[in-house]
């Protein structure tokens, strides 16, 4: 194998990279010769790691969605009517979108931990705000809360995963991401019917938000380790592959057993210092268990308590919204946040009633077929995916294009569309169960393809710019997901369910072929911006 200094000088592009040759694959990005290194951890370490960061990210789904379910209750206890219960679901995606930014700039200036803490205590804020709400206005604010901690599941889960997983293992990880979001979002209503069903009552909904939140804080606080690592600090060194020329290549041989270098060794050249490292053997010395979990673990380039730094980020942020791999992603996922506000609103207001009569119990059931849908969207979506793109590197001289992964979007083009209307046309003529529950199962089928595939390209696209990428893609998808839900009741009041589902199927099915036009411009889009993205990078790590 040749070193990455020998090969085309688009291998160097963002999102195009020799990642297959022989059966032998590039590990992006490089292993260090770090103990602290998460690339090299153990592999239960990683694993109960991000086991870890996908419960957070289901339990944060399950309480931002569970809300509409206790709201049958809301509204015959107190009154409060629909249209102030869906008010409060549009705050909520504000609260998820915008926190999600304002959040973006901390785990690179404090480390990841502590923002996980902060929203962890809004969880259980808003879950016991819930549970004592007593007007529109504790519901709203209550749901403000609970959005702003689902903040961290939107863009730090997915740097937190890619912190312990290289880039051909992107398309498991985001599709493990994606189906906890799943777990969460549909398993959230059908716990929610369940307590709101039983002699307990629906406030009942918030208390175990509040309960199970404030456990896993202390889990977090005392499990939880930091996966921040300066990857640019000479000390770490880099790995170099038996018989490799030039040690800081990244086309780099993988372990088949650990999914890392099976050896790794200092470059001569290193000259650490004596703090860093162990006198005996001359490596640099892991953190104390105490260290791992600190509160806050401050940026080698932090300047006092960094809130200047903080500001100058912040605004650094927003130039995401400059690079269309953002702007695409956030709209594929943005879309599935609409629709689900449709499905969601059409199963509470309409199968109460004949010919169903379901109880808060059986609607809650309805989320069974749409999570198995999801379950099947992840796998094709996450772990084909890795398989699929491989074998379009080995038909592709070896090369890997980040648009690669675009193609296994085309079929969720009309899967998600006909299950839509499927559901809507169903729910409007009274049809039995079989054929809505059924189109249940493609709109979560397209909901774990769309949200997966797109944001593993953007990945793919901008390997080092994993949180801000996030960050544009949850203000894009929750403003969408406001925009829907504030308008939802209207349109549905306005239109027969037929024709709402037919509409937003076209609307569907126009929002995934945007695919198309990616996969055609996607590299020239990637070439454009290159030089932009490299300043993004300069600006966001330099020196401030």
């Amino acid at each position: 194998m040749t070193g990455l200094p020998e090969m085309d000088e688009d291998l160097h592009l963002n999102g195009t990279e020799r990642i297959c040759v022989d059966g032998d694959i590039t590990l992006i990005p490089s292993p260090t010769n770090s103990p602290n290194d998460p690339l090299n951890w153990s592999i239960w370490r990683r694993y109960w790691h991000a086991f870890l960061v996908l419960f957070f990210v289901a339990l944060t789904a399950a309480t931002s969605n569970d809300a509409g379910t206790a709201g049958n209750g809301m509204n015959l206890e107190l009154g409060i009517s629909w249209d102030q219960i869906n008010i409060a679901a549009g705050v909520l995606f504000i609260g998820i979108g915008y926190t999600t930014l304002l959040l973006g700039p901390a785990p690179f200036l404090y480390g990841r931990r502590i923002s996980y803490l902060i929203c962890l205590l809004s969880s259980v804020v808003g879950s016991i705000w819930l549970a004592r709400t007593q007007n529109t206005t504790d519901n709203i604010l209550s749901q403000l809360f609970v959005g702003a901690s689902e903040s961290c599941a939107e863009a730090l889960a997915q740097l937190s995963l890619s912190d312990l997983f290289f880039q051909h293992q992107r398309g498991l990880v985001l599709g493990l991401y994606v189906l906890a979001t799943s777990v969460g979002t549909f398993m959230g209503p059908l716990v929610a019917g369940f307590i709101t069903d039983s002699p307990i009552g629906w406030r009942w909904v918030g208390w175990c938000g509040a309960i199970i939140s404030g456990s896993l804080f202390f889990i977090f606080y005392f499990a939880l380790e930091e996966t921040f690592f300066e990857r640019n600090n000479p000390i770490h060194g880099h790995a170099a592959s038996p018989g490799q020329a030039d040690p800081t290549s990244t086309d780099l041989p993988l372990d088949k057993k650990e999914g890392l270098i099976a050896s790794v060794q200092p470059t001569p050249s290193e000259t650490p210092s004596d703090r860093d490292l162990d006198e005996e053997c001359g490596q640099e010395k892991g953190k104390t268990y105490f260290q791992r979990i600190a509160l806050i673990t401050p940026s080698p380039t932090l300047v006092g308590t960094g809130f200047k730094q903080y500001g100058r980020r912040l605004l650094h942020t927003l130039r995401v919204f400059t690079f269309p791999a953002v702007l695409y992603s956030g709209l594929q996922w943005g879309a599935q946040d609409a629709w689900l506000t449709f499905y969601l609103t059409v199963e509470e207001d309409n199968w109460y009633e004949a010919p169903w009569n379901y109880s808060d119990a059986a609607v809650g059931i309805m989320n069974v077929p749409t999570l198995i849908g999801s379950v099947i969207g992840c796998i094709y979506g996450g772990w084909f995916s890795d398989f699929f793109v491989m074998w379009m590197a080995k038909r592709n001289g070896g090369i890997f294009e980040a648009e690669h992964r675009l193609w296994l979007l085309l079929p969720v083009a009309f899967v998600g569309p006909a299950g839509l209307m499927l559901f809507g046309i169903g729910s409007d003529k009274g049809w039995d169960w079989h054929l809505p529950y059924l189109g249940l199962g493609f709109i979560g089928f397209g909901w774990g393809c769309a949200g997966d595939l797109s944001m593993a390209y953007l990945m793919d696209a901008y390997p080092d710019m994993v949180l801000e990428g996030m960050v544009g893609v949850s203000v894009i998808n929750n403003t969408i997901g406001c925009l829907f839900t504030f308008t939802a009741q209207n349109w549905l009041d306005a239109q027969t369910l037929s024709q709402v589902f037919i509409a937003i199927g076209i609307l569907s099915f126009c929002f995934i072929m945007t695919t198309v036009p990616m996969i055609y411009w996607g590299k020239k889009c990637r070439k454009m911006t290159r030089k932009q993205y490299e300043a993004f990078l300069r600006l966001r790590d330099g020196p401030s």
